[in-house]
């Protein structure tokens, strides 16, 4: 007996490009994936890691728990996911705060930079719990990739302070690796706060720490 989807006959012999009523394999896996990170960032955003169910994820999503394990060895898998898509916004929103400027300073290159970071992670406050809190002590697996993480915002700071006149000679790993901490200890409890100070506060703080650390 054929499957419901053969029903509708494969258009190509690619496994990834075949098509069911008119959508590729590929394309349905990725609508998949997506409904499960909107479940995720939901339900670990609002109820927490620990409280959430592969069962509770397939029901927000609307799909079975056959389907999950087809995209997800686990929650933790998804965790992840969700993790690196919230960094992967941030990236982009400082490569083009930065990219936007001309002939600015040090300090004009890290308030723009600090500030398109905190516009991204404190735009959904799903977003704030995911990064900041339901990803810490989960696994050593998670830990690993948290850290690895940090590392890598770690070089990009680097790397971007290595081409401003006024900085600092030598290697910068350290100083973007202690910028890294501060940042992301300020904008947690910032961000978790009753009452939230002012944005530009927080912003100007570190600001100045980022163009202090990178030009002594």
């Amino acid at each position: 007996m054929s499957s419901p989807d053969s029903a509708f006959g494969p258009n190509s012999d690619d496994a990834g490009r075949r098509v069911y009523a008119g959508r590729s394999l590929s394309d349905r896996k990725a609508e998949r994936r997506e409904r499960f990170r909107a479940a995720g960032l939901e339900l670990f955003g609002t109820l927490g890691f620990a409280d959430v169910t592969i069962s509770n994820l397939c029901t927000e999503a609307g799909l079975s728990r056959r389907q999950f394990y087809e995209e997800y060895s686990g929650r933790e898998e998804l965790l992840t996911e969700i993790y690196d898509d919230i960094q992967q916004r941030a990236r982009v929103a400082v490569l083009a705060a930065v990219g936007a400027l001309d002939d600015a300073d040090v300090y004009q290159i890290a308030h723009a930079a600090v500030d398109a970071y905190v516009d991204t992670v404190a735009a959904d406050q799903r977003f704030i719990r995911c990064s900041f809190v339901e990803v810490g002590g989960v696994s050593e697996a998670v830990e690993k990739h948290r850290v690895a993480s940090r590392g890598t915002w770690a070089r990009f700071i680097a790397d971007t302070i290595s081409t401003l006149p006024g900085t600092a000679d030598g290697p910068l790993d350290y100083t973007a690796t202690a910028f890294i901490g501060a940042l992301t200890s300020v904008v947690h409890r910032w961000s978790t706060a009753d009452p939230r100070p002012d944005q530009s506060e927080i912003v100007d703080l570190l600001a100045k720490m980022l163009r202090d650390l990178a030009t002594q």
